[in-house]
């Protein structure tokens, strides 16, 4: 037992003995790099300046130590500089964008404020035709409920208001005063579809669409006075001349009825009568043909025929009357066209 002890403390003492020659070993080898570091930065250098020309030479003495502090001092300046360059020049790239989009932002603000005004003019129209078509209706004006409620329920004070603000806050302003309107003119247009709708089979009844859909269709000849085409004498001109610049196009019935006459006639060429409520009869005359039949019934719509060159006639068109009872009336007071040659 004492022995083991005695082999213990040898080790002990050993181990101890190499760890402190390593740590002086190691402090010691510390001590002399920081020495020779010392001594290589303290090291005198004498830079010489020599002139090509017989001048005076120029020497000055310095050491290692101040040459690597100048030269790290030189690459940190250098450094500072490309970053700094580089930094700046992304800002004003990213200047740049900004600018280009603001220019392009304000375009679209331009642009925005042009057609808000288009908007207004539109809501004029739509103002004036509403409130005519409301008076002749009976029906009473639109009354906006907003605190800033318009004149007689129409846009007057929208339009004729002064303004308080500028910019995009009177554009929001004038928007919402336009929606105020607009959800107030909801409530008296129903009223318009409930009144259409129950009138609905009077609509029917009497002339009141165009006998011909084509992108072609023009007026050739109105009703009333003319020149005839051919005698070039005055003369009444009893219906209204509808023309597509060609033949062959659908005619329809501008109203429900029954058909009463067809066949071809020497002035009116194929032609064809009907027979609606309320004492009216449309004739549409000059057809190519006709696909109906005397007494057979028809609604407001139904094709009875196409568009031809028969009887007396210049070109491929048709001659379209209106009659109530025995006077001859103008068919444009029924149907909504525009009276041009």
């Amino acid at each position: 037992m004492p022995r083991t002890q005695r082999k213990v403390k040898k080790f002990e003492k050993r181990f101890a003995n190499k760890v402190t020659n390593k740590t002086s070993s190691f402090f010691k080898s510390f001590g002399m790099f920081f020495v020779r570091a010392f001594k290589l930065f303290d090291s005198k250098l004498t830079i010489m300046v020599v002139p090509h020309s017989h001048g005076k030479v120029i020497n000055f003495q310095t050491n290692v130590f101040a040459i690597t502090l100048g030269f790290l001092i030189s690459i940190g300046v250098i450094s500072s500089f490309v970053y700094f360059n580089r930094h700046s020049m992304a800002s004003k790239t990213e200047i740049s964008n900004l600018m280009s989009q603001n220019r392009e932002t304000l375009a679209s603000l331009d642009q925005l404020r042009d057609e808000n005004a288009n908007l207004f003019k539109a809501a004029k129209r739509f103002q004036t035709s509403l409130s005519q078509s409301l008076s002749l209706l009976g029906i009473q004006q639109v009354e906006s409920s907003s605190d800033t409620s318009l004149n007689n329920g129409d846009l007057s004070s929208l339009f004729n208001s002064k303004e308080i603000t500028t910019g995009s806050a009177r554009e929001l302003a004038d928007i919402k005063e336009l929606t105020s309107y607009l959800e107030s003119a909801v409530d008296p247009i129903e009223q318009i579809g409930k009144m259409i709708k129950t009138q609905q089979a009077l609509f029917t009844e009497i002339p009141s669409i165009c006998p011909l859909k084509s992108p072609n269709l023009h007026v050739s000849m109105a009703f009333g006075p003319n020149l005839h085409p051919l005698t070039n004498q005055w003369y009444i001109h009893k219906g209204i001349d509808f023309s597509t610049y060609r033949s062959g196009d659908a005619v329809m019935a501008t109203a429900s009825g029954q058909v009463v006459n067809v066949g071809f006639d020497s002035n009116y060429g194929n032609f064809v009568i009907i027979k609606h409520n309320h004492g009216i009869y449309t004739r549409y005359a000059h057809l190519s043909n006709y696909r109906v039949k005397k007494g057979q019934l028809v609604e407001q719509g139904t094709i009875i025929g196409y568009v031809g060159n028969t009887g007396i006639s210049t070109g491929p068109h048709l001659h379209y009357e209106v009659h109530i009872g025995s006077d001859v009336v103008d068919p444009a007071k029924y149907v909504n066209v525009k009276l041009s040659k």
